[in-house]
Parts: structure tokens; C-alpha cells; sequence
């Protein structure tokens, strides 16, 4: 038989605490968060069920699947040669993803949910990934 101390009170869960009190707090702390703390929020549990890497934990010099929102698509000349960049939002943090060599892709457009997959390198400090392999998430 299990003890119960007698300053435990009866339905309290691990370390004393009451089971289903934890609805109002997560009520409160919703509703004195910012619209962007929210979507943030929201976009790193949807990361995490595309089994997809969250950016902030993305190293250099290894592939990794990230996913998230494009935030910005532009066309950026590098040498000479056209290359769209896209900056990707996940949450945690911003990747950018580089096509060499397209001026436009289909699909590839802000706001648009995407899953990238490939090598992440560092550039100016910043995260980017040069030709990525892609998927088209749901819509914008």
C-alpha cells in the first residue's frame, strides 16, 4: 500500500501538487502572451510532429530536417548568378535556405509551411542551407 503523508492533500498529484489546477494557469498564461509568443509556440509543437530537428539545436557542418514558416523570399544575385533565399521560422529560431542558380520557385512563397533537409553551414553568423531538398507543407 502506498503512503500518504498527512500534509498531502487528497488527488494531488507528484511533489504535492493538485491535479487540474494547471488549466487556469495555462489559461492566464495564454492570455497575457503576445500574438507572437503564441504562434511561436504553436510552431515548435507542430516541429516536433513532422520529427523535424528545432533550428536553435541545429549544428554546422551536419544535415539536418528542420520545418517551420517562410518568412521572407527574395532574389538575391550571389557571383553573379541568380539565387532565391528564403528565411524559414520555427519558433525556436530563423534558417536561411538558398537556391543556387532559381529566380523562382513554385510554392515558395512568405508564409508557406515547409520541411527542409540538408547540410547547415554558418554564414555572417547566421544559419543557412544551400539547396535544400523540400517538401510543401499545408497552406499559408
Amino acid at each position: 500500500m502506498d503512503e500518504v503523508s498527512a500534509s498531502t492533500p487528497p488527488g494531488a498529484g507528484p511533489g504535492g501538487r493538485e491535479r487540474g489546477k494547471g488549466g487556469l494557469r495555462r489559461f492566464l498564461r495564454r492570455m497575457a502572451s503576445t500574438k507572437a509568443e503564441l504562434e511561436a509556440e504553436e510552431l515548435q509543437k507542430t516541429t516536433g510532429d513532422e520529427g523535424a530537428t528545432p533550428i536553435t539545436d541545429c549544428a554546422a557542418r551536419k544535415r539536418h530536417c528542420v520545418a517551420g514558416t517562410l518568412r521572407t523570399v527574395t532574389l538575391r544575385p550571389r557571383g553573379g548568378a541568380p539565387a532565391l533565399e528564403a528565411e524559414l521560422y520555427d519558433g525556436t529560431d530563423v534558417i536561411n535556405l538558398v537556391w543556387l542558380g532559381r529566380r523562382k520557385i513554385a510554392g515558395i512563397d512568405p508564409g508557406r509551411r515547409l520541411r527542409a533537409e540538408g547540410l547547415v553551414s554558418e554564414q555572417d553568423g547566421r544559419k543557412v542551407m544551400f539547396n535544400p531538398r523540400y517538401e510543401l507543407r499545408g497552406g499559408a
